[in-house]
Order: C-alpha cells, then sequence, then structure tokens
C-alpha cells in the first residue's frame, strides 16, 4: 500500500523536516508514517528547485555611440600679430589659455 499523499506544501515542508530529523532515509521514514514516498520525494524535488535562483537575464544597458571627428591631416593654425609679437595657436588650444595670453599681450 502506497500510504497518504502530501496535501500542499506546508505538509510536505513539516514532513521532509521530520524526515531530515530522523536522520534515515527519506523512503524509510515515508513507509514509517504511511505517508506515499513517491508523493513525497516529488514535493522535495520541486521545492530544491524553487530555492535555485535561476538566472536572470541581464537588463538592458544604453551606451550612447557619438561619432569621433577624425583628426585632419592638415592641422588648423591660427596666427595672431599684434604690433611685433606673433603668437600661433592650433584647433586643440583652449579657451582659458587663449584669454591668459591675449590679457598678457594686452600688457605689453
Amino acid at each position: 500500500m502506497a500510504g497518504r499523499r502530501i496535501f500542499d506544501e506546508q505538509d510536505a515542508r513539516r514532513c521532509l523536516a521530520a524526515a531530515k530529523a530522523a536522520r534515515g532515509s527519506l523512503a524509510e521514514w515515508a513507509r514509517t508514517h504511511g505517508i506515499d514516498g513517491r508523493s513525497l520525494n516529488a514535493w522535495r524535488v520541486n521545492l530544491s528547485r524553487r530555492g535555485v535562483p535561476r538566472a536572470r537575464a541581464l537588463a538592458p544597458r544604453l551606451i550612447e555611440l557619438v561619432p569621433a571627428t577624425p583628426p585632419s591631416s592638415s592641422a588648423v593654425r591660427y596666427v595672431l600679430r599684434v604690433g611685433g609679437v606673433e603668437f600661433e595657436v592650433g584647433d586643440d588650444f583652449n579657451e582659458v589659455g587663449l584669454r591668459r595670453l591675449v590679457t598678457l599681450l594686452k600688457s605689453c
């Protein structure tokens, strides 16, 4: 005779905890207590699968792609002539540096 089936998750957890505490095999415990061993084992397998986290899909990330301007083969140069002083800068010269130099030239 197979024994009684497990009613629900709470019943399954209670039986599995008792079987584990008895330190015997699950089949022996089920037979001794009149429980259907196949039903108890099916609950054990299903509950163990619930405890295993599924691999989560990675959340999509937004990566902004900005086209880079290729370096020009002919570098643009700017020449500033004030009085007898000549100053030459390229496109890569920053505004702060240019202000300092113009201020310096004004003081001359």
